[in-house]
C-alpha cells in the first residue's frame, strides 16, 4: 500500500514583502523536499532572503505583483509532485500536521482538497470551512473529526493535483481575496470533495503576511480589491444585477461610515475603507468600459 510521505508534496507559498514570515515557516520548509516561492515583487529582500534560508528552494521572481491567485498558478504549473500545499506565508505548519493531512487525503482518496482548521495565535478555533455562500448560511459548532465541506480557507490547503483535471486551479480575474471561494465553489459544484481535518492545525497570523514600509498604502490595497472581488464575485456566480445592487448598497454604508472613522481617527480603518470606496466606484467604471468596448 502506497504511504505518501513529505517528499510526495511540493509546498506552495506566495510572498509580498513577508520576509519578516519565513523564520515561521522554517521549521516546515527545511524538512520539505520540494518548496516553490512565488515572489510578488517583494521590496524587503524575500526572494533572497528564501534562497538563503531553503537553497533547495524553488523561488520564482514575478518582475510585477501578479496577485494571490496568478502567482499560485505559476507555481502550480511547475509542481511535479501529486501533492501541493499551499500555503500563506502568515500560517505555520507542523511537518507533522502537514503529514497528517496526507494520510488523511490518502484515507479520502476522492478529495480534491484537504485543509487543516485554522486557530489564531493564541491556539482559539477558527472555524474556516463552511458551505457555498451561494447555497446556504453554515451555522453550528465546529467539527470534531474530519468533514466535507463546500469551501475551506484559502490561508492552508493540500491539494491532490489529479482530481483538479477539468475544473482549472484559481480564477485570476481575482487579483486578492475571494479566489479561494471561486475554487471551491467550482469543486463543489463539479462534486470535487474537499475535506477539513481539525486534527492537523495551521496558526494563522490573519493579514499579517504583508509588511512593507508603507502600511496605510496596504490597507487601501486590501479594501480596493475585496470590494472589487466581492462584486466580481457576485456578478460571476449570482448576476451582474445583484452585483450592482451590492455595489449601489456598499457605496451607501461606506460614505455613511468613513467620516465616523475619521472622527475616531482611526488610520488603518480610515484607509482601508477609502481603498473600499475606491474598489467600488472604479469597478463600475471598468465594467462600463468593458460593456462599451464590446459593443464598438
Amino acid at each position: 500500500m502506497f504511504l505518501p510521505s513529505l517528499r510526495d508534496v511540493t509546498v506552495v507559498v506566495v510572498t509580498k514583502d513577508s520576509a519578516h514570515c519565513l523564520d515561521g515557516l522554517d521549521p516546515l520548509l527545511s524538512c520539505c523536499e520540494h518548496v516553490i516561492v512565488s515572489d510578488n515583487a517583494s521590496g524587503d529582500g524575500t526572494a533572497d532572503r528564501v534562497a538563503t534560508l531553503w537553497p533547495h528552494a524553488r523561488v520564482l521572481r514575478h518582475p510585477l505583483n501578479l496577485g494571490f491567485g496568478a502567482a499560485n498558478n505559476r507555481a502550480l504549473d511547475q509542481v511535479g509532485t501529486p501533492w501541493a500545499f499551499l500555503l500563506n506565508p502568515d500560517c505555520v505548519v507542523s511537518a507533522s500536521a502537514l503529514e497528517t493531512l496526507l494520510s488523511a487525503s490518502l484515507d479520502f482518496p476522492d478529495a480534491a482538497v484537504v485543509a487543516p482548521e485554522l486557530s489564531d495565535p493564541n491556539g482559539r478555533r477558527e472555524i474556516n470551512y463552511r458551505w457555498p455562500l451561494t447555497v446556504w448560511p453554515s451555522t453550528g459548532p465546529g467539527a470534531d473529526g474530519p468533514v466535507c465541506v463546500g469551501f475551506v480557507c484559502g490561508a492552508a490547503m493540500l491539494f491532490r493535483l489529479s482530481a483538479f483535471e477539468g475544473v482549472g486551479f484559481f480564477d485570476e480575474t481575482f487579483f486578492l481575496y475571494y479566489e479561494d471561494d471561486d475554487l471551491c465553489l467550482r469543486l463543489f459544484q463539479d462534486r470535487r470533495p474537499m475535506i477539513v481535518v481539525p486534527g492537523a492545525i495551521a496558526r494563522h497570523f490573519s493579514r499579517g503576511s504583508v509588511r512593507g514600509d508603507a502600511p496605510w498604502r496596504s490597507e487601501y490595497t486590501r479594501g480596493f480589491h475585496h470590494a472589487q472581488s466581492k462584486l466580481i464575485f457576485v456578478s460571476k456566480h449570482r448576476s451582474c444585477a445583484e452585483a450592482n445592487r451590492l455595489r449601489r448598497r456598499l457605496i451607501a454604508l461606506t460614505v455613511v461610515s468613513l467620516p465616523l472613522r475619521v472622527l475616531a481617527f482611526s488610520p488603518r480603518l480610515i484607509a482601508r475603507m477609502w481603498g473600499r470606496l475606491c474598489g467600488l466606484l472604479q469597478w463600475r467604471l471598468s465594467s462600463k468600459l468593458a460593456v462599451s468596448g464590446a459593443s464598438s
